[in-house]
């Protein structure tokens, strides 16, 4: 049976996949035989699709060795042996944030801009719904509305909310809502932070400060830091990621904006320059639409 979430996916996909799979069978249909010209369109499009130069070149290579392995000679099958390809990058991972172990803190760090403040509220949702004890953090102290956006969203998935004012130090915002979470028993405790990374020192001083609070005050808690990007901004997001790295250690990514956008290859990229395993992807504005990737149904959806 195939799920609502797959069909939203390929829905979602839709623009990329008319950017990238269905070039790729009208390139392979008019191809007589496997060579140069072949590998060199193949490419381009990869490019143009926002897989990067440096993943494209990768897996043009990758495909170059399954061809003279498999000794494939018939162009219509090349589709078939690129589809494994990327499904080797991506490693057929299967996201989750679920905690592995209770209590868990869990950091979220992003650009303004990107669906982070949202992506927590789904998050709550989310774990709520599993029946885990949910308390966020309002430590993006910079920006009003991120305060007031997180207060939206705790009463909407009814999860309490610790905020201090705007301009308030956000460490001392996660202190407090350490409290409440050993007061309340709570099993997962979500940080918003800002996301000012023109300043890396600054974001550098203010992550190190809070995990100083969390390694003091909350020992116990297991924790995670993931990085909210948004899709559309496509090579974009693989800078800011790498950006981050250098900032703190990046557990998982989540990706929000993949629908309606002709750049969902950035996961391909993203997966292969850095490492760092997609978790979540946002195909839609619904509280649901935020959902665990899943290596298998991105690549049959996209192909």
């Amino acid at each position: 049976m195939i799920s609502g979430f797959f069909n939203k996916l390929k829905s979602g996909l839709s623009k990329t996949k008319s950017n990238f799979t269905d070039r790729i069978t009208e390139i392979l249909t008019g191809t007589v035989s496997i060579d140069e010209d072949m590998y060199d369109e193949l490419e381009e499009i990869l490019i143009t699709c926002d897989i990067g130069v440096e993943t494209s070149v990768y897996i043009i290579d990758k495909l170059r060795e399954k061809i003279k392995q498999e000794k494939i000679k018939d162009p219509s099958e090349v589709k078939d042996c690129l589809k494994r390809v990327i499904l080797d990058i991506l490693e057929n991972s299967k996201g989750s944030i679920s905690p592995e172990s209770k209590p868990e803190t869990i950091l979220i760090v992003g650009v303004n801009g990107v669906g982070k403040t949202t992506s927590i509220g789904k998050i709550a949702s989310k774990l709520k719904k599993e029946k885990y004890k949910v308390i966020m953090a309002a430590a993006d102290t910079f920006r009003a509305a991120a305060i007031d956006q997180l207060e939206v969203w705790s009463k909407r998935a009814n999860v309490d909310l610790i905020k201090h004012q705007e301009g308030s130090d956000p460490a001392a915002v996660v202190y407090d809502a350490i409290q409440a979470a050993k007061a309340r028993r709570a099993d997962v405790l979500i940080c918003d932070t800002a996301g000012r990374l023109h300043n890396k020192k600054n974001l550098m001083d203010e992550l190190g400060k809070i995990n100083r609070i969390i390694d003091r005050e909350f020992s116990d808690s297991a924790r995670k830091t993931y990085l909210v990007l948004d899709a559309t901004t496509g090579q974009n997001a693989v800078i800011q990621a790498k950006q981050f790295t250098e900032v703190c250690n990046i557990d998982g990514i989540i990706l929000t904006k993949l629908d309606g956008t002709a750049k969902g290859g950035v996961i391909i990229s993203i997966k292969h320059t850095l490492n760092i395993p997609v978790e979540l992807i946002g195909v839609g504005e619904g509280i649901d639409d935020l959902q665990e990737f899943n290596s298998n149904e991105f690549v049959e959806a996209l192909f």
